[in-house]
């Protein structure tokens, strides 16, 4: 695989749920790349398609037409096991709810991709150790969620998809159910995370502060990317109306 290969590659993407004059198309044509180590934000008003195109490079879902690659292989040509696969050893996934096991340590919840991957106890054991401690919660290992606070949560639940070692992060809303000031802290540890381990992130946001922290911003409508380019080339153009 060249270096320049895009992790991402959206070729003309089309998702169109329903029939008739009940038709959507969630995204329309929709042509995306996203190289090695970028940290880039998916914005637009609600129904604009981002939350599609997330759910498309996380390969939950796929294109009615055109094509996605991921490191210059055809998703589209992997059956289901091999998709699972895909989304096991390369994706980590960040939500918006933490998405935690309740009474559960914060150990025990980092390791359960490990789990699924087959790691002996004692290698799950110190992998989720050593993520913990890159998000600032060595010494909370054993607290479960009740006993963290929301942006500890959300730090619990990055290290869960560090963990795995992943090529790309998918975040989606990672500050929607914070405060300013633990909204900050948790994009500051992702935009370190994106320099320190040269993991690429796709986040989608509606919050334009936050968005300030990615390399490049996305805007989508009704399906389209209408521009791309840096926090303040999108946000001027916003702003001017034009």
């Amino acid at each position: 695989m060249a270096d320049d290969t895009p992790v991402i590659d959206l070729r003309d993407v089309t998702k169109i749920y329903g029939h008739g004059e009940a038709e959507v198309r969630a995204m329309d044509g929709v042509n995306l790349t996203v190289a090695p180590g970028e940290f880039v934000a998916l914005m637009g008003p609600s129904g604009s398609g981002k939350s599609t195109a997330m759910n498309m490079i996380g390969c939950l879902d796929s294109p009615t037409s055109g094509d996605y690659l991921f490191n210059g292989v055809h998703v589209g040509a992997l059956d289901q096991t091999q998709r699972a696969l895909l989304r096991r050893n390369y994706l980590g996934f960040v939500f918006q709810g933490f998405n935690l096991l309740a009474r559960t340590s914060a150990l025990d919840n980092v390791e359960l991709p490990l789990i699924y991957k087959g790691l002996p106890a004692a290698e799950r054991r110190e992998q989720a150790l050593d993520a913990l401690d890159k998000v600032g919660l060595k010494g909370r290992e054993h607290h479960d969620p009740s006993e963290l606070s929301g942006g500890q949560q959300q730090r619990v639940a990055i290290a869960r998809a560090l963990v795995g070692d992943p090529q790309l992060i998918l975040a989606d809303e990672p500050t929607g159910n914070l405060d300013t000031k633990r909204s900050l802290e948790i994009m500051e540890l992702l935009d370190k995370l994106n320099a320190d381990e040269k993991i690429t992130i796709v986040m989608v946001t509606h919050e334009e502060d936050m968005a300030a922290f990615a390399h490049r911003v996305i805007w989508m409508v009704d399906g389209r990317v209408e521009r791309s380019g840096s926090h303040d080339e999108v946000f001027n153009h916003e702003r001017r109306g034009s």
